[in-house]
C-alpha cells in the first residue's frame, strides 16, 4: 500500500470560499484584481485565483499582487491548477481537478506546509481522495452551472451529505461548489459542507456588498 506524506495540520476554512475566475470577471466587465480587492474589503478570508486561459507570466504577476493584498487582510490565497505559480507567488496553496496535476505531484511541488485542494464529483473520487496528501476536498457541481464544464451532472444536497460523511473521518474540510447562490448557500452548509465556493453569484451587483451579504447569510 502506498504511503503518502502527511498534509499540513488540520485546516480550518472560512464558510465563504470566493473564487476570482478571470473569465467570469471578464463577462462581468470587471478586472480580476479589482474583484479580489472588493472581496477582501467585504470580509472574504479565503480566495482562489482561477485563470485557466492565462499564460504563466500574467498569472504570476496577478497572483503576487493578490497574495500581497490578502496578507494584509489575513486571508488565504489558493491558486487553481498551477502549483508552480502558487509557490512563486507565495500563495497558501493550490487547487487541482481530476485532470490536473495529481495531488501527490502537487504536494511535491508546493511542499509539506502548503494547502492542496482536490475537486471530486463522485463518491468513488471522494473515497480515493481522502487517502491522498490533500488538505481539503471539494465536491460538485452541487447545482447546475455554466461556469465550470466538469462533464458531471449536478449532484444535489444528498450527495453533499454523503460527501460530508466520507471526509469526516479524515478530518478534511469539505468545500461545495457549483451553482451556489446567496439563497442556496445556507442550505449547502446545513447539508454538511464546511465552505461554499462561489464564482458568479459574488459578481451580482457590487462585489464587496455581495460578499458581505454572503457572509451575513452564512453566519
Amino acid at each position: 500500500m502506498l504511503q503518502f506524506p502527511k498534509p499540513p495540520h488540520s485546516l480550518h476554512l472560512p464558510r465563504l470560499y470566493a473564487i476570482v475566475d478571470v473569465e467570469a470577471c471578464a463577462r462581468a466587465q470587471r478586472a480580476p484584481l479589482d474583484v479580489s480587492r472588493a472581496f477582501l474589503s467585504g470580509g472574504v478570508r479565503c480566495l482562489q485565483l482561477r485563470a485557466k486561459s492565462w499564460g504563466s507570466g500574467p498569472l504570476l504577476e496577478l497572483a503576487a499582487v493578490v497574495v500581497s493584498d490578502a496578507s494584509q487582510a489575513g486571508a488565504l490565497v489558493i491558486i487553481n491548477d498551477r502549483a508552480d505559480v502558487a509557490v512563486m507567488a507565495g500563495a497558501h496553496g493550490v487547487h487541482v481537478g481530476q485532470d490536473d496535476l495529481p495531488p501527490v505531484d502537487a504536494r511535491t511541488v508546493v511542499g509539506a506546509d502548503r494547502i492542496v485542494g482536490l475537486s471530486t464529483h463522485t463518491d468513488a473520487q471522494l473515497e480515493q481522495g481522502v487517502a491522498l496528501p490533500i488538505s481539503y476536498l471539494a465536491v460538485g457541481p452541487v447545482f447546475d452551472t455554466e461556469t465550470k464544464a466538469t462533464g458531471y451532472d449536478s449532484i444535489g444536497l444528498e450527495t453533499v451529505r454523503r460527501a460530508a460523511a466520507i471526509v469526516s473521518a479524515a478530518a478534511h474540510p469539505l468545500v461545495a461548489i457549483g451553482g451556489i447562490t446567496l439563497q442556496r448557500a445556507p442550505g449547502v452548509i446545513a447539508a454538511g459542507a464546511s465552505s461554499v465556493a462561489v464564482i458568479n453569484d459574488l459578481l451580482v451587483g457590487d462585489p464587496e456588498a455581495r460578499a458581505r451579504e454572503f457572509l451575513r447569510a452564512l453566519q
